[in-house]
């Protein structure tokens, strides 16, 4: 089912009460999380990546004027490499490794950014910008771009950012000889969903958008040699109205591609949705509590065995065994990490 890992890198919001990145053991056979170290050298680093090999960790510093920030593990001790760069944009909330480059999505400003990568991991300036433009119909949510997450695809041609301000996928070229993102393909989704995360099927011809506006799955078929993604399904993320307004947030699909889950903030549960040979959605499967508050992110070990919440409101991560036949998550424990945001492996 994949291999297993032995390290596990949270982000979370130092403006929140978080450590800021704290790294943990990931304990064979349960998935256990035991935070070791911590550092708070970059503000609100919200979301991290990790390079091939396992041995640097970038992240995001969500802030105005944000920043991106490279770390060496060392002996498990996350420790700065280098100076933060600043993205020229405002408040990233997501970031991806690609062609020698680290890309952020600006959240506040609406747009992408690419920062070169020097040969010892470190981090140069300037970065180059992608502004995106427009809008959507929920007035308070919508009102201009709002770059939300950036993902390479499977291939490793292409770069998709998801911009929840303006209800779209934006399919970009990596020009690695000028450090800049080219657009190839806007999709359009339905208006005022407000597309936040996206998934790849394991198989590379599905992706998997969680709506935050509206509690939509919209699956959408992906084209590799055009660089096109095309809507062509959406899927309840929840069966009745709930007490709290939901906002869904990460997403994960199973290694074998059966499962899709989902969190949803408000209610506070992970969905989980079965689906078919094909790619599609089969079923609602599920709906099992986040075990904390407002469920920011969810993660799955490279296994697929484990599932684990980043719940920022309550301040902790949660894990989860996912049972074999169903997909359904079930809770095994906990860890106290403030402000929790991600979970990466390393």
């Amino acid at each position: 089912m994949g291999e297993s890992v032995t390290r596990a890198c949270v982000g979370s919001f130092s403006s929140g009460g978080g450590a800021g990145i704290t790294v943990a053991d990931v304990e064979p056979g349960t998935g256990a999380l035991i935070p070791r170290h911590s550092t708070d050298a970059v503000p609100d680093p919200s979301f991290l990546a990790v390079a091939d090999g396992g041995d640097l960790l970038y992240a995001v510093s969500e802030t105005e004027g944000g920043q991106v920030a490279a770390f060496r593990l060392v002996d498990d001790k996350p420790e700065p490499a280098g100076a933060p760069v600043p993205v020229s944009g405002d408040h990233p909330t997501h970031l991806a490794l690609a062609g020698g480059h680290v890309i952020t999505a600006n959240y506040a400003s609406g747009s992408f950014s690419t920062v070169p990568v020097n040969r010892d991991g470190t981090l140069a300036g300037p970065a180059a910008l992608l502004q995106h433009e427009g809008g959507g119909p929920v007035a308070e949510r919508q009102e201009g771009p709002h770059a939300h997450q950036v993902v390479p695809d499977p291939g490793g041609r292409w770069i998709l950012g998801v911009d929840l301000g303006t209800d779209s996928v934006l399919v970009c070229a990596l020009d690695t000889d000028r450090g800049a993102l080219r657009l190839n393909h806007e999709v359009r989704l339905r208006p005022g969903t407000g597309p936040r995360h996206l998934a790849f099927h394991p198989d590379g011809h599905r992706v998997y958008v969680a709506c935050e506006l509206e509690p939509v799955l919209t699956v959408c078929s992906w084209d590799a040699a055009a660089g096109t993604l095309e809507p062509l399904a959406e899927a309840p993320l929840l069966t009745a109205e709930p007490d709290e307004t939901p906002y869904a947030s990460g997403i994960a699909v199973s290694p074998d591609g059966r499962f899709c889950w989902t969190a949803v903030r408000g209610p506070d549960v992970v969905a989980t949705h079965a689906l078919d040979g094909d790619g599609g959605v089969r079923e609602l499967v599920s709906h099992v509590p986040s075990g904390g508050t407002w469920p920011r992110d969810i993660a799955l070990d490279p296994a697929g065995r484990h599932l684990y919440a980043a719940n920022e409101r309550s301040g902790d991560v949660t894990w989860f065994e996912i049972d074999a036949e169903s997909g359904t998550p079930r809770r095994t424990g906990s860890t106290a990490v403030p402000g929790a945001s991600c979970v990466v492996f390393a």
